[in-house]
């Protein structure tokens, strides 16, 4: 198996090590890649810095059709960056799986691509002309997770590059080989080093955090480690956006027909095998139709097959690795002994369904949970979900707000005047009304409190990446 390359100032850079990366189905190898040293990344950096002098010069026209060909590219390889994806992150080929993520890149790329950055007029009378101008930071250091490797680093990449910035990218160590691809696919319409692409461990993400070439991070990941890259970025005044762990609240109101929301809530809590900062993590519903709701949920997804990422009917993978499937059920182990197992919860049963190899977690509903309880407390991130009783509307809002994290929420009504009332209330940086973590290109997203700051998407998203300067005549 031939091992994969840096991609750096348009080049594929071998190193002297490399590292494996694991297929989460069968614990065997899916491919090695680099190992990249902290001089690796300064050579990287180097690049980007050179490549940086010419393309923030390009009219923004033609950074708009330099995106293009970058959606044109990957739709053109969709099918091997798909089969990749799943090869290393474990999720379905089909479904909400890596065909569809490769499609939601594409799709992305291509919304991002008709952003723009007009010069915008403040005053101009007897006085004089102000003018804001938005002009590119310079180096943009990429830090992206293993949950949606492809699409996230769409996200980063596409609107740095868009807005006259240059790219070095770090994948996570999990999930390093799709992106690697998706790199040198770019590479084949774009100028060398507008975007780079460094593949190693958490130390070199913490050596970009710190670097003094690069003037912006974007991090997509844990709030532990946001919290890091903000204390290693203050010495340069870095530019941050992060956008860190969510345990998002669904409420769900008496009037709801139960049998009606049940696939919405599924696919709220469980799409990607609920390894999504923004998928439902807790969800409070009235005593009147609590049971109605449960049951309901149970049903749905007892139809939802559990299986290897390329068996075409299987909707829902395995937890990426094995550090993260010990953290679902650790969670679960607890919630067991104060909770009622409505489904699942034995993940011996299933390892032995899929041959005793792999990260494979049953779907799992917990009921008669409450706050305090460590998995409502805490971010699950897999295929779990807590089920909490409310008889009072207020005390499901102060519940739902009871957490440090501040990502997104939702609320389940046939009302949706009155629904929205109550999504006022609620601290988080997204809510949906009888649906969960839709985002779309067009819609700023990002969180608030220990979810991180700065948002993206949309214009506002691509503002993130520049820095204002007036000018007065």
């Amino acid at each position: 198996m031939d091992p994969f390359r840096l991609v750096v100032d348009g080049r594929r850079v071998p190193t002297k090590r490399c590292f494996e990366v694991l297929n989460p189905a069968n614990e065997k190898r899916a491919g090695l890649a680099p190992l990249a040293r902290k001089k690796d990344l300064d050579v990287a950096v180097r690049a980007a810095r050179r490549a940086f002098e010419k393309w923030r010069d390009v009219p923004e026209a033609k950074r708009q059709a330099a995106c293009l060909k970058i959606a044109a590219k990957i739709e053109k390889n969709a099918e091997e960056l798909a089969r990749l994806l799943t090869a290393e992150q474990g999720k379905p080929l089909n479904g909400l799986g890596s065909r569809w993520e490769i499609g939601g890149a594409v799709a992305w790329t291509r919304y991002t691509a008709g952003l723009s950055l007009p010069v915008k007029v403040l005053q101009d009378n007897d006085e004089g002309r102000v003018e804001l101008h938005r002009k590119p930071i310079g180096v943009v250091g990429s830090i992206t997770p293993w949950n949606f490797p492809v699409l996230i680093a769409i996200w980063h990449i596409v609107p740095a590059v868009l807005s006259g910035n240059t790219v070095v990218c770090k994948p996570s160590p999990f999930t390093p080989l799709s992106t690697l691809r998706l790199v040198e696919l770019m590479n084949e319409v774009l100028p060398r080093g507008v975007v780079n692409c460094v593949t190693g461990k958490d130390r070199l993400g913490a050596a970009m955090a710190a670097h003094e070439g690069i003037g912006k991070i974007v991090f997509t990941g844990s709030c532990a480690t946001g919290q890091q890259i903000m204390a290693r970025a203050a010495d340069t005044m870095k530019r941050l956006t992060l956008e860190l762990g969510g345990n998002d609240a669904g409420i769900v109101l008496p009037d709801v027909d139960p049998k009606e929301i049940a696939e919405g809530l599924f696919w709220g809590a469980f799409i990607n095998g609920g390894q999504t900062c923004a998928a439902l993590k807790r969800l409070y519903v009235h005593d009147d139709v609590y049971d109605e709701v449960c049951d309901e949920l149970v049903a749905f997804a007892r139809k939802m097959k559990v299986g290897k990422g390329t068996n075409e009917n299987a909707v829902i993978g395995p937890i990426q690795n094995r550090k993260q499937y010990d953290v679902v059920a650790g969670l679960v182990r607890s919630a067991k002994s104060k909770g009622r197992v409505l489904l699942g919860g034995k993940p011996a049963k299933i390892r032995k369904k899929t041959g005793g190899k792999g990260y494979f977690y049953p779907l799992t509903i917990i009921a008669d949970l409450d706050n305090g309880d460590r998995l409502v407390d805490e971010e699950q991130f897999g295929p779990v979900l807590p089920i909490i009783r409310y008889r009072r509307i207020e005390d499901a809002i102060d519940r739902a707000n009871d957490n440090p994290n501040g990502l997104g929420g939702s609320v389940w009504s046939r009302n949706a005047e009155k629904a929205k009332r109550i999504a006022d209330k609620l601290e988080c940086g997204s809510v949906w009304i009888n649906k969960h973590g839709m985002i779309q290109p067009n819609a700023p997203f990002g969180g608030v409190k220990h979810s991180g700051f700065g948002v993206e998407f949309g214009e506002e998203g691509l503002q993130e990446y520049t820095d204002i300067q007036v000018v007065f005549s």
